[in-house]
């Protein structure tokens, strides 16, 4: 296998006056293609932080990180938006839909960034949407739709064109546990058809689907371990 992602001595400094805080301290991880990733940790421990800069969103103090052998970590804001729609899907607990936009228009929005023509947007966009099933529900808006349903179409977006990495922010946070369970193994079925998977939670249970747990504490690295659950 290869890496996909290597954080090298990589840390996120903030000055709030006289003092720094030091959100990510020195990490050093390296997650290879296809694995199935949660990294974890309570609220102020960083994971918040480990997501924007895995996201592309923000950018290291110190240390590099490197997408795919490229130090994306001393790239600028416009070389940072291409690698983000090419090689990263997201997935964020409040969905981010557009409430005028049918579920379709909202799933291969990404696509038109990448300047892909109108035709080909649309194919694209109904394989991913029949894929996650929902082929009765291209043409409904977000209100008109489950939360589990908006979260497929989420998971439809983030999956349109076809990046290297899905990252996953509190994916079932506004979900019933049953809803919950069926968004987490499309998880399972996106990571099994060769995605890399990196779910970000602060819940135990929803980390246990992942097949690899980091553990983040006060900025720094407490446990790295293979999830046999």
């Amino acid at each position: 296998m290869s890496s996909i992602i290597n954080l090298k001595q990589l840390s996120k400094y903030y000055y709030v006056g006289a003092e720094i805080i030091k959100a990510l301290h020195e990490i050093d991880i390296s997650i290879e293609k296809n694995e199935y990733v949660a990294i974890m940790g309570p609220s102020g421990s960083g994971k918040s932080t480990m997501m924007n800069i895995l996201g592309c969103l923000d950018t290291p103090t110190h240390g590099n990180y490197y997408l795919n052998k490229k130090d994306v970590s001393k790239m600028g804001d416009n070389q940072l938006a291409e690698i983000r729609n090419l090689e990263i899907g997201f997935v964020f607990q409040n969905f981010n839909l557009l409430p005028r936009y049918t579920a379709l228009e909202n799933v291969t929005l990404p696509l038109v960034y990448a300047g892909i023509s109108k035709q080909e947007r649309q194919e694209r966009g109904e394989i991913v949407l029949k894929n996650v099933g929902l082929a009765d529900r291209m043409t409904h808006r977000p209100n008109e739709l489950s939360g589990g349903q908006r979260q497929r179409v989420a998971l439809a977006r983030a999956l349109v064109n076809s990046p290297a990495i899905i990252l996953a922010d509190e994916p079932t946070g506004n979900l019933d546990s049953t809803t919950s369970g069926d968004i987490l193994r499309l998880f399972d079925s996106i990571q099994q058809n060769g995605n890399t998977v990196i779910l970000v939670t602060h819940e135990e249970d929803i980390a246990q689907h992942a097949k690899r747990i980091i553990k983040l504490k006060d900025g720094s690295i407490e446990a790295d371990r293979a999830n046999s659950a």
